[in-house]
């Protein structure tokens, strides 16, 4: 769970976390903030929120991948069925307001 403490003002500060990383991670990670001229922490952020994001756009678009197969096969459900006539052409539908 992140931590949250306060600054001198007594205005709350963003979460911290503390995450471990093996060596070769760290001086990857070190490198590339110093490419970009950011600190480590800074640089560990970027690179976190581009990878939330990436994985909630795969999630999103599982998801409507998801939708289209439950679509497809409503409409095959749909074409199985016999096709019926009217026996008269179809009321018309007439909403009414409830009035309190």
């Amino acid at each position: 769970m992140a931590t949250r403490q306060n600054s001198t003002n007594g205005k709350p500060k963003s979460p911290r976390i503390q995450v471990v990383l093996p060596e070769i991670m760290c001086e990857q990670l070190t490198t590339l903030a110093s490419n970009e001229s950011r600190t480590v922490s800074n640089m560990a952020k970027v690179l976190i929120q581009e990878g939330i994001k990436k994985y909630l756009e795969k999630d999103r678009k599982s998801l409507v991948a998801e939708n289209n197969l439950n679509t497809d096969k409503f409409r095959d459900e749909l074409e199985k069925q016999s096709i019926r006539r009217l026996k008269r052409a179809p009321q018309r539908i007439r909403y009414y307001k409830k009035y309190d």
